[in-house]
């Protein structure tokens, strides 16, 4: 209710003020007047044709997780074992066609800048200089890391 109360800003609003200010601003417009105001509702007309061809989603619906499987309670440790085998194997099997895959994206790429006359074995020594620093690094970072001995007040 305090948009209604006696002391809020619109007790202070008058219409007929606006509409007379309008009729005067229409007036000194002069013979121009209806180039700007058919300019105007050009305009106006132009953003809403963009805002209306403009479509907006909703964001997608969360997706589902399964996050333990069901298995059967009297299985065998065989049959575990089993399962885990053919589970590796499957993994084995998409990490060899995955770097096999790899390996004719970098033979491509090294087509490619052999047509461009790069030299390809010097970049190709180099990422591998570059990586061997790269794991150095990490190794030796590894290297620093102790474990601190805990305290006796914990």
């Amino acid at each position: 209710m305090a948009l209604l109360s006696p002391s809020s800003y619109w007790r202070k609003v008058n219409p007929v003020g606006a509409i007379s200010d309008f009729r005067e601003v229409y007036k000194q417009a002069g013979t121009n007047r209806w180039r700007f105001a058919a300019a105007a509702a050009a305009m106006t007309f132009a953003v809403f044709m963009v805002m209306w061809q403009e479509e907006v989603r909703g964001p997608p619906p969360p997706p589902t997780v399964t996050i333990i499987k069901s298995w059967r309670a009297d299985r065998s440790l065989e049959e575990i074992r089993r399962t885990n085998l053919e589970n590796q194997r499957e993994k084995e099997r998409l990490a060899a066609e995955q770097a096999k895959r790899e390996e004719d994206v970098r033979s491509i790429y090294k087509a490619l800048g052999r047509a461009s006359g790069m030299d390809v074995d010097a970049i190709e020594k180099q990422a591998a200089a570059d990586r061997a620093a790269e794991e150095a690094a990490a190794k030796a970072a590894q290297a620093k890391i102790t474990i601190a001995p805990a305290s006796e007040n914990e």
